[in-house]
């Protein structure tokens, strides 16, 4: 004898999702699709509603390895709710999946213009990033399809939403970059990372800092191990006066190397742009520990001493 399922949506959005988290997907699949159908007979449905069963009906299709089932549905979705969170990310791990780069890379940048800490789309980022530059060579994000920009008022929507709905993506910033860190690079990995520094330091000769970010970044992707690259990206960050990411880099620099002097100076001229002068001076003093004859250094120390008295 056939299951009897409910007849209204709600009760079988609910029974999809409790099949769901029983690991029952095509059970799952079934029941939302049935959803829809029902929805989709009373006429105006709400697009919200919509959105959300074709989004759930995505993830069934992934767990169950059905692809591109997940994205045809994941596009459904989004054409109904544009730049929702969950079916971006769906549709990026099916693109991944099928290794179709370009567009998982597309869309996990998406969704960390909407949340920057949504931290699977930031490790989806790392990973497309080494794949792409793997496949298509250095130049590979002129190759890339464009990025669509995210409209305020699409960050504001998921920024309104209830706290529960945020916990799935960003459960934790602070684990957004721990794969990467943890990561040991490869010989190829050291060697990748030399010419995109090479390549950033080339583009500051140019004084196209930006840019020069975007290989340094890249870079560090690769290996970040090299105490140099933060310090020049800290640089970079100083002219285009983003004292805060100066600081982050000169510290991260400061961890691989004790010594290195750039990054004490650098750290100095940010925190003093911060108009954090203690801070300033001291690293400041811990540089002419090292470099008692520097000049640039002596001549920043007496600039900062003026404003801590």
């Amino acid at each position: 004898m056939a299951p009897k399922f409910p007849d209204s949506v709600e009760k079988l959005r609910a029974a999809g999702n409790e099949s769901f988290r029983n690991g029952q997907y095509a059970e799952a699949s079934a029941l939302y699709g049935r959803a829809l159908r029902v929805l989709q007979a009373q006429g105006s449905s709400d697009p919200e509603d919509e959105s959300v069963l074709f989004s759930n009906r995505a993830a069934c299709h992934l767990k169950d390895g059905n692809c591109r089932d997940c994205i045809k549905d994941c596009t459904s979705a989004l054409a109904l709710v544009p730049f929702s969170i969950k079916p971006l990310l769906r549709r990026a791990s099916a693109y991944e999946a099928l290794e179709k780069y370009p567009m998982a890379y597309v869309d996990y940048k998406t969704v960390l213009q909407i949340d920057n800490s949504v931290t699977s789309a930031v490790e989806g980022i790392n990973r497309m990033t080494r794949a792409l530059m793997d496949s298509l060579g250095p130049e590979w994000r002129l190759k890339l399809p464009s990025i669509p920009l995210v409209p305020v008022s699409a960050q504001k929507r998921w920024n309104s939403l209830p706290s529960e709905n945020h916990k799935e993506m960003a459960k934790s910033k602070s684990k957004a970059t721990t794969a990467t860190k943890n990561r040991v690079p490869s010989a190829g990995d050291v060697e990748k990372a030399k010419v995109l520094k090479e390549e950033g330091n080339e583009l500051v000769k140019k004084g196209n800092h930006k840019k020069a970010i975007e290989k340094y970044s890249e870079s560090l992707l690769c290996s970040n191990l090299e105490s140099a690259t933060y310090s020049n990206r800290a640089l970079c960050y100083l002219v285009l006066k983003q004292y805060t990411e100066a600081v982050k880099d000169c510290t991260e620099a400061l961890k691989l190397d004790g010594r290195n002097v750039k990054a004490f100076y650098r750290r100095a001229q940010a925190h003093k742009a911060l108009k954090d002068y203690k801070s300033s001076f001291a690293d400041i003093s811990n540089l002419l520990q090292i470099e008692p004859r520097n000049g640039p250094a002596q001549k920043l120390r007496q600039e900062v001493k003026q404003n801590l008295h």
